[in-house]
């Protein structure tokens, strides 16, 4: 129950810090100004450089723990795409214009595949002897 509830902060944390870099994903800032919450862009600093890092890590880290826990390797691989994508966004690939679709594409995995544990989740297996 915690591991669930620990990859849901993370990929919430994921979102709500990049929704507090405008100018880093203007498609997130829109959306953040939309929503009421450009009062985020004052943490932009704070939130790019440590809380982002830290979300995707955390949520890499229970979505690989999952993984080793539960033995289902398509959806283990599945889960742990979105925080690699947002981490190698950050890190190595920062350089390149598409990288900002990539980030995109991670946290929007990340949510999707948050989403699918709580419809679908993962079921225990079952020894038969």
């Amino acid at each position: 129950m915690i591991n669930k509830i620990l990859d849901k902060v993370g990929s919430g944390g994921v979102w709500l810090a990049a929704l507090s870099c405008t100018a880093c994903f203007p498609a997130l800032g829109s959306l953040a100004s939309a929503l009421g919450l450009g009062f985020l862009s004052h943490f932009e600093g704070i939130a790019v450089n440590t809380l982002l890092p830290l979300f995707a890590a955390l949520a890499l880290l229970v979505n690989s723990y999952n993984w080793y826990q539960h033995k289902y390797v398509v959806r283990g691989i599945l889960s742990v795409i979105g925080p690699i994508a947002v981490l190698m966004t950050l890190y190595p690939l920062w350089q390149y214009d598409w990288s900002t679709y990539l980030f995109y594409f991670g946290i929007t995995w990340m949510i999707f595949m948050s989403v699918l544990d709580i419809v679908k989740p993962v079921k225990e297996p079952v020894c038969k002897v």
